[in-house]
């Protein structure tokens, strides 16, 4: 089941994100670090109504935020459809024990089912460039990449924008 998430499911959501840090940096991918995903980060996504968790059995085992504020650092980006009525997905975990059975696919297709019902013209993301499972991930998914930015507290390597017309 995926729903809204509630503040005090923040630790079970940082427990899972970091659990996918430490597996990313463990494969050498140096996605995600103590800097994020912030608990301050999820707190700003619940307020915005806009944190989804995704439950099996009553335990939490994945993660997802959809929202429609663009972050200032896609303003650059030559995006695929103007910035306006877009959506956009932060955050998507699924915790390493549970991953490789399709719940990132029913995260996605959960964001875009809700962009097509909202009436919102596109997806947009990003992922980090040398994380090639999830470059395919989204590829697979029909999104095209556009452009990339920097988190400089993250890595020195760009993160993909992708962009998903609907």
């Amino acid at each position: 089941m995926i729903r809204l998430a509630k503040i005090l499911e923040i630790p079970d959501i940082l427990n899972i994100t970091k659990a996918c840090a430490k597996s990313m940096i463990d494969q050498g991918i140096y996605q995600w670090n103590e800097f994020y995903p912030s608990k301050e980060a999820f707190e700003k996504d619940i307020d915005r109504k806009e944190l989804y968790v995704l439950e099996k059995n009553g335990e939490i085992i994945g993660t997802i935020v959809v929202s429609t504020l663009m972050d200032d650092e896609y303003f650059p980006i030559n995006w695929l459809t103007p910035n306006t009525n877009n959506l956009y997905i932060h955050r998507l975990a699924v915790h390493p024990k549970e991953q490789k059975k399709g719940y990132a696919q029913d995260l996605m297709d959960f964001a875009e089912d809700y962009a097509r019902k909202g009436g919102f013209i596109s997806v947009r993301l990003d992922t980090f460039s040398k994380n090639s499972r999830n470059n395919k991930f989204y590829q697979a998914r029909g999104y095209r990449e556009v452009g990339d930015i920097y988190f400089p507290k993250q890595s020195e390597f760009p993160f993909h924008c992708y962009e998903l017309i609907l």
